[in-house]
This record gives structure tokens, C-alpha cells and sequence, in this order.
């Protein structure tokens, strides 16, 4: 599946977006408006002024919005799900050539609030991958304990953690001394 920029770009903001959420081992990334600042400076989010508490209530609920899409049980009800989130969003396409990038599309309106641009990008990059039947892409992390959320965009769908170099490399590492504990046990016997 070819994936141009933008959308490329509105999956990576809608992951990391979700990947805010608290877990067992770290707090919610998104609880002051400072970390929402922090997050639309890392995700180059552009367009978006001064934030507030309401901001940060918006953005949180399009964090929860984007995760029930992730975990819903099948395309129709995700569908329903990114349809929603859109139509509240107020989407409106529109050609851009801002901040030095060539022609794209946003598909949200001028003047949107940050909760709004990440619902309609995000929502339509997400739609993007039902619409051409990549929905199982869109996946949370196998690694126990981690439940973060990626898209699988390897050539053979094959990915089943967030990031290779942590829950990838933890989860091998352990299986290797586990092998190497029951060879010594074998070898003792």
C-alpha cells in the first residue's frame, strides 16, 4: 500500500496521540496543557494557536475516539466509529503549500480548533486504510504488558510490536535465556 505524506503524517499524529494514554508503567502524557503543547510542537501540528483546558478535554476525547476505532470488532463498526468522529469535525478539504511542504490536502476547516484538525486528519487517514481493506493494520503492540498502538505498514504485515527495539528485542532476549537456562538444565541432568 502506498501511503502519501500527509496521510503518513496524520497516522503518525493519531498513534503518537494515542500512545499518550497513562499505562501501568507511565503517566497519561497528555495531562497538562504544557504536554499538549509539547505534543503539537513534536507532531508539527500546524495552524493551532493558543491551547487551553478546553483544548486538552478535546484532544483527550479524540484520543478515546481514535482508540475505540483501533479496538473495534470489525470495518463497519469502525466505519461508524471514523464517520462520526469526521462529521463532528466539521471536515473541509482544502489544498495547502504552507511551512515550506508541497501541495496536500488538510480536511479541516480554517480556524479549527487542535481537537478538530487531529479528529479530521486523523480520521480521514484511518478512513484511508479501511477504504482500501488495510484495516489490520492497524494494530496494538503483542509484547505483554504494552499495549501500545502502531500501524503495520511492513510489506508482509508482520509487525506485532510497537517498536522492535524495545518490546521486539525485550521479548527475544527473554526467550533466548530461557533457551540457554533449559540447555543448562538438559546439560546437568
Amino acid at each position: 500500500m502506498q501511503i502519501n505524506h500527509d496521510t503518513r503524517g496524520a497516522l503518525g499524529q493519531s498513534v503518537d496521540l494515542l500512545n499518550t494514554v497513562a499505562d501501568g508503567e507511565t503517566p497519561d502524557a497528555l495531562a497538562t496543557v504544557a504536554d499538549l503543547r509539547s505534543f503539537v510542537e513534536r507532531n508539527q501540528v500546524s495552524g493551532v494557536g493558543t491551547l487551553t483546558d478546553a483544548d486538552l478535554r478535546a484532544v483527550r476525547a479524540v484520543r478515546e475516539r481514535f482508540a475505540r476505532v483501533f479496538e473495534a470488532p470489525d470495518t463497519r463498526t469502525a466505519a461508524e466509529l471514523i464517520n462520526e468522529l469526521v462529521a463532528e469535525a466539521g471536515t473541509t478539504p482544502q489544498l495547502t503549500d504552507h511551512d515550506g511542504y508541497d501541495w496536500h490536502v488538510h480536511y479541516f476547516a480554517p480556524g479549527a480548533s487542535v481537537a478538530q484538525h487531529l479528529a479530521a486528519d486523523g480520521g480521514m487517514a484511518l478512513s484511508f486504510f479501511l477504504v482500501s481493506g488495510e484495516r489490520d493494520r492497524l494494530r496494538r503492540c503483542e509484547a505483554p504488558g504494552c499495549r501500545r498502538a502502531f500501524v503495520d505498514l511492513s510489506r508482509n504485515r508482520s509487525r506485532r510490536y510497537c517498536d522492535s527495539r524495545t518490546c521486539g528485542n525485550r521479548l527475544h532476549v527473554a526467550a533466548y535465556r530461557a533457551r540457554r537456562r533449559e540447555s543448562a538444565d538438559a546439560g546437568q541432568s
